[in-house]
């Protein structure tokens, strides 16, 4: 099976020195808070967001966002961007550049709420906040053929079940979702879970099992809100799913592009040969994450045009 030859990328090497830490967070030996600031704040020094934009917090629905505001903003286009984690360890700081870069090829303000993650708030409590931030982007004037969402790992697996439950609720649907490298799985049944642990430069399967157990409380992993692969996704708008060829959860994204599909959503899967858990975070540093974001902007861009008749 082939390694990835950015295995050794001076970012990776510092990305996983900064999230090294967190494991002991996760086995109980020091506590979460200052282990996922710190992570936080490592991160967004190794990322530093592009020029071109500018960052503010809002609150929606009580939720604080961070809102990035590109020069180039068209109209009221808008972006809301949940972020990864493993509702455990994310925040909106450590996305700056990635959001940064969104903004810019979107031409769209992105809002990234800063939701209540595990073990403090675990399931469903994360999902709460960030169904409770995207209702209130339609109460600030937001039109729902001028919204989109994205996320990554989690955040992926958000794009699904945000939709879910606005199309539950009776709230709009956005023209359509991008989920990078989406954690739709959390039984972590696919055979990727085994053959690509070890391989996948940032991400292994025990960790990721020690994660699960965090967020999830009492409730089972294969509960549909958390691992969508298991949900009812008829009606959602269309969804393009990219992830890492060595990525220990390439076959539970695979596995939603196919549920997906198989309920009749129009679904594009993109699967990137040596990449690894989100290499995207690393756009401006690596071709491979500028070519992969430069696809799911073309994506929404797409579906913005495709969609500007109906508003």
């Amino acid at each position: 099976m082939p390694i990835s030859d950015t295995k050794n990328h001076p970012y990776l090497k510092s990305w996983q020195a900064a999230a090294a830490p967190l494991e002991d967070a996760l086995m109980g030996k020091t506590e979460w808070q200052p282990a996922r600031q710190n992570f936080i704040e490592r991160m967004e020094a190794l990322l530093p967001p592009p020029e071109g934009v500018t960052f503010s917090m809002s609150a929606l629905n009580g939720v604080p966002t961070l809102v990035v505001t590109p020069t180039n903003v068209v109209g009221n286009r808008a972006l809301f961007y949940m972020h990864g984690g493993g509702y455990v360890h994310g925040g909106v700081g450590m996305y700056r550049a990635l959001a940064g870069h969104y903004a810019l090829g979107l031409s769209a303000r992105v809002y990234i709420p800063d939701y209540r993650q595990a073990p403090e708030f675990p399931f469903p409590t994360p999902i709460d906040d960030v169904f409770e931030a995207y209702r209130a982007l339609f109460d600030i004037g937001h039109s729902p053929h001028e919204l989109a969402v994205s996320g990554d790992s989690a955040g992926g697996a958000l794009v699904v079940t945000i939709m879910r439950w606005a199309k539950r609720a009776g709230v709009p649907l956005p023209v359509a979702g991008v989920a990078l490298s989406p954690w739709a799985d959390l039984t972590h049944s696919g055979a990727s879970a085994k053959t690509r642990d070890g391989i996948d430069p940032l991400v292994g399967t025990h960790f990721l099992d020690r994660l699960a157990r965090t967020f999830l409380g009492h409730e089972l992993a294969s509960h549909p809100d958390a691992s969508p692969i298991f949900a009812d996704v008829r009606g959602l708008s269309p969804v393009l799913i990219q992830m890492g060829e060595n990525e220990v959860m390439l076959d539970s994204g695979i596995a939603l592009a196919s549920r997906l599909a198989e309920q009749r959503v129009r679904t594009t899967l993109e699967v990137w040969p040596g990449m690894f858990h989100v290499w995207h975070a690393l756009v401006g540093h690596l071709p491979e994450a500028d070519e992969a974001l430069g696809n799911a902007i073309a994506f929404l861009l797409r579906e913005f045009s495709r969609n500007s008749a109906r508003d």
